[in-house]
């Protein structure tokens, strides 16, 4: 079994959602979720909150977790990983987003392997059904469009596949997501030698176009496996959306944060 270390990004100064790492879920700030359910992976043997606030730090170490402070001003979550990643010895790296609560850890195992199997893609990430027509139309749920094999195509914050009904062109589509849509979860399981180097790589036209990272890969030529998530995964991006979470997790039994 492949051995793998998990880094959750958890800055404060979250533009749409400050603080948003400490913000309470079920009683327990949304960091330590993220903590719980990497810890709970049977392939990690380490978890570390890579953060810039000493609020996040103080309040990860009290609950028993491992913290790494990192620079302030890193450009998104991945190159605050990779600063981590540095000073690590692990062959696989695991960045975890803090705002992702429902995941299951058998996911993150899942990815690990997958990285670590022989002629495993360098980087593989999550995808989920879409929740309906809200999500799909929604910016800040990103869609992936991925092929058989699970190679991804393309990530967008626009409603991806686009449907063409009955020959007209609308703005928004009009009905809601095809069967083939997804739901893009942000966690990404890396060789550490890859994760390294695509820190070192320019942002490139598409990333910069749709803000969104994870097209540096693919605009660089990368094989990026998409595998899909087992549970039901919901980012917080936004107050709202804390709102749901917190409503979600009344009505979960089992799964969900713990």
């Amino acid at each position: 079994m492949p051995q793998a270390v998990v880094v959750i990004p958890a800055r404060w100064a979250s533009k749409r959602f400050p603080g948003k790492v400490l913000a309470p879920l079920a009683g327990r700030p949304l960091v330590l979720h993220a903590c719980g359910i990497a810890s709970r992976a049977r392939t990690v043997r380490r978890v570390i909150v890579a953060t810039d606030d000493d609020r996040v730090r103080h309040a990860v170490e009290e609950a028993g977790f491992e913290a790494a402070m990192t620079a302030p001003d890193h450009p998104s979550g991945t190159d605050r990983v990779a600063e981590v990643a540095r000073g690590l010895e692990e062959a696989i790296v695991i960045g975890l987003q803090a705002d992702e609560p429902f995941l299951e850890p058998g996911d993150l195992d899942a990815l690990a392997s997958a990285v670590a199997a022989p002629g495993g893609p360098r980087l593989a990430t999550l995808a989920a059904p879409l929740r309906g027509r809200e999500a799909w139309l929604d910016p800040n749920a990103v869609k992936v469009a991925a092929a058989a094999d699970g190679r991804a195509l393309y990530f967008s914050r626009a409603p991806i596949p686009y449907v063409r009904r009955g020959g007209l062109l609308e703005q928004p589509p009009a009905g809601g997501p095809p069967a083939c849509a997804r739901l893009h979860v942000g966690v990404y399981a890396w060789r550490r030698e890859a994760l390294l180097e695509f820190a070192g790589l320019p942002p490139s036209p598409l990333e910069k176009a749709e803000g969104l990272e994870q097209l540096r890969a693919l605009e660089a030529g990368w094989r990026v496996l998409v595998l899909p998530a087992s549970g039901r995964p919901m980012g917080v991006d936004t107050p709202e959306d804390l709102e749901r979470a917190e409503r979600e997790f009344g009505r979960t039994t089992g799964t969900g944060p713990r």
